[in-house]
């Protein structure tokens, strides 16, 4: 077993503070890594915070993690010990079901799906008796943490022409938006719509930008204007009737970045016959739509889960190819609960990063 710290959610309502814990050494296939950078994502408040209802405690988040390669099993072939390398949200799959023999890890149906970085699996008949969060691979700890242990073919490679830290949000909000434009087919000349312009609306206008798209961002805050305005993108108030009515069928693809509930309605007449729009930002029941608006252009509402391992070595190494990655601030772990209030308060635009060695300021954790 591996000695490990991080941070750590005890249950829904106390701040995450330090924790020790264990880890498995690495096994024939695994690789263990020392976490230099690990993003801030917003569905780690959410699980945090229990606000899916499946959290199991202690909970350490973390799936946007990028470290140095420590050890290496006897069969790893892939990675050697140096390496810079990254983990997102799965750290492994059932690898037997359809979707996963397709390479479509993030739609594993096998028994317990795909096996998430932290708070893993995704069904809770596998949490232990008593609530509480186990070692091992059965429940997971993330990437909050100083090392992290993980299958070979889970990792993806960091180019040299991204920085670390910078590629650290890129392995979540990165291909969460990315996977989606691929898959529907955004390509140069396309019209594309992004609502909302937080941490993965930042990425999803840059991504469609790179793509050749003409880029409008809808967003309810007119102090984001310019920010939208220097990433090439047109923005749009989100309650101005009046020019939502001059966007009428005319995108080819848009995006729902938005983390909460929210009405689709004032969007669907944007879009083309036969177009499509995706949410990505929120996991829960979204309120009614118009089927009429839906069904009298063919149009479709969908979603996307994340990516794939090989979609995220492609967004990753898109990335580095044109120049682009998310804004960030970097953050010492001790100012992460502070970090999350202003997350749910809709105060940033950018990713917050943690430099976990930061954590080596912390007094040996209970």
């Amino acid at each position: 077993m591996i000695s490990a710290r991080g941070y750590a959610a005890r249950d829904a309502q106390s701040p995450l503070r330090a924790f020790a814990f264990e880890r498995e050494g690495p096994r024939e296939r695994d690789v263990q890594i020392q976490v230099l950078f690990c993003g801030v994502c917003h569905s780690d408040i959410h699980q945090a915070k229990n606000e899916w209802s499946n959290t199991v405690y202690p909970c350490v988040p973390g799936h946007e993690v990028v470290g140095r390669v420590a050890k290496i099993g006897a069969d790893v072939t892939m990675h050697a010990v140096g390496d810079i390398v990254g983990v997102g949200c799965m750290i492994d799959s059932c690898r037997n079901c359809k979707p996963c023999r397709m390479g479509l890890q993030n739609y594993c149906e096998g028994p317990n799906s795909w096996l998430a970085t932290y708070n893993g699996p995704m069904v809770p008949a596998k949490m232990a008796p008593d609530g509480l969060n186990v070692y091992g691979r059965d429940n997971t700890y993330g990437g909050y943490s100083d090392v992290l242990v993980v299958r070979d073919d889970f990792l993806i490679r960091i180019p040299p022409a991204l920085k670390p830290e910078v590629a650290a949000p890129i392995l979540c909000a990165g291909v969460t938006t990315y996977s989606p434009m691929k898959h529907w087919g955004v390509q140069a000349g396309h019209k594309v719509g992004i609502i909302g312009f937080g941490g993965l609306g930042d990425m999803a206008v840059k991504l469609a930008r790179a793509m050749g798209a003409r880029v409008v961002v809808f967003t309810s805050s007119r102090d984001k204007f310019e920010e939208a305005r220097k990433l090439g993108a047109e923005p749009v108030l989100e309650s101005d009737a009046k020019t939502l009515e001059l966007h009428a069928s005319s995108f080819d693809f848009i995006l729902s970045t938005v983390p909460q509930r929210h009405d689709l309605n004032p969007y669907l007449p944007l879009l083309k016959r036969d177009c499509t729009l995706v949410v990505v930002g929120a996991l829960e029941v979204m309120a009614p739509v118009n089927n009429q608006q839906v069904a009298f252009h063919r149009r479709s509402i969908s979603g996307s889960l994340i990516g794939s391992i090989a979609e995220t070595q492609e967004v990753i190494e898109f990335c580095a190819r044109h120049g682009i990655g998310p804004d960030i601030e970097m953050l010492r772990i001790q100012d992460l609960n502070e970090a999350y209030t202003h997350i749910e308060k809709g105060e940033v635009r950018f990713r917050y990063v943690i430099d976990m060695a930061s954590l080596a300021e912390e007094s040996a954790p209970a």
